[in-house]
């Protein structure tokens, strides 16, 4: 039995849905009722990360846990505090109760327990506590996603018409990768030896900047995109303080990676920027 958390998030519903498809048994672990939206082969655990019994009640008959939980998308009693640090440890501390086996945890790329940004201190932590555990492990450390952050900052007003809002020049360069992309390499690694009790860190086939980016889009929409730029460090009208600091940050180093040599081993072929917006944007856009 593989125990998924975060399954109602995009990531954790897409490796769900691929586990089953694969005849896995899964058991997802949710805090309401889902409403029967991972198909009737998957069993449903009622639990939260901030309750340490529901969550050793979850644990129960489970082999291997798998965990894209985070406080992101929550609000209110849901924060870094409570969800990706301490949430995160009780998950950790239930398996190791109830003999889980294998534990793989959706990181991100930079997590460390002494980063300055409080999200990747978080996961850090809980990198650090998960490798002390005694469990088999896999910390995956995914780079930027393009499904959200990408289509958030530029694909949203690109296709809506509007200005695109950069901070900075645009010009760093990152290897920015699908939550698909990351959903293959998750179950690859479930299974396969040379993941045991390592840290994976993702990214896609090609180093793009935030203006490559843009150029793409204008591409496939056939018009040219007006970009907007605002200084490091001031206020951007409209856009979440949490973007703004992930902006600033990417503004200030590269993150090319070469996955060749992963992409080999765990027999995935990335997915570039075009390729993804050819499967996801109406046909009408697609030149």
């Amino acid at each position: 039995m593989i125990l998924i958390a975060g399954a109602t998030g995009k990531l954790g519903g897409l490796i769900a849905q691929q586990l089953s498809r694969q005849g896995e048994p899964v058991r997802v672990l949710v805090r309401a009722d889902p409403a029967g939206s991972f198909g009737p082969t998957v069993e449903v655990a009622f639990g939260d990360l901030k309750d340490p019994s529901s969550l050793r009640e979850a644990c129960k008959g489970v082999d291997a846990v798998i965990t894209t939980a985070n406080s992101t998308a929550r609000g209110g009693a849901d924060t870094i505090e409570s969800v990706d640090l301490i949430g995160n440890r009780n998950l950790v501390d239930a398996a190791v109760s109830e003999r889980v086996r294998r534990f793989i945890f959706i990181s991100s790329l930079g997590a460390h327990p002494t980063s300055t940004m409080p999200l990747l201190r978080a996961k850090g932590e809980t990198e650090k506590h998960l490798a002390e555990s005694g469990m088999v492990w896999t910390s995956i450390q995914p780079n930027v996603y393009i499904d959200l952050l990408l289509m958030g900052v530029v694909g949203g007003p690109a296709l809506s018409g509007a200005p695109v809002t950069l901070v900075g020049s645009g010009e760093r360069k990152h290897s920015f990768v699908t939550m698909s992309d990351v959903a293959a390499y998750t179950l690859a690694a479930l299974h396969s030896p040379a993941a045991e009790n390592q840290t994976l860190r993702l990214g896609g086939p090609e180093p793009l900047s935030w203006r490559d980016v843009v150029a793409v889009f204008e591409q496939f929409l056939r018009h040219a995109v007006e970009v907007r730029t605002v200084p490091i460090g001031e206020p951007v009208p409209g856009m979440p303080d949490f973007i703004v600091q992930l902006l600033t940050a990417l503004e200030t180093y590269d993150s090319p990676m070469d996955m060749a040599g992963m992409a080999e081993t765990y027999g995935v072929k990335g997915t570039s920027l075009r390729e993804f917006l050819s499967s996801t944007l109406p046909v009408q856009h697609v030149a």
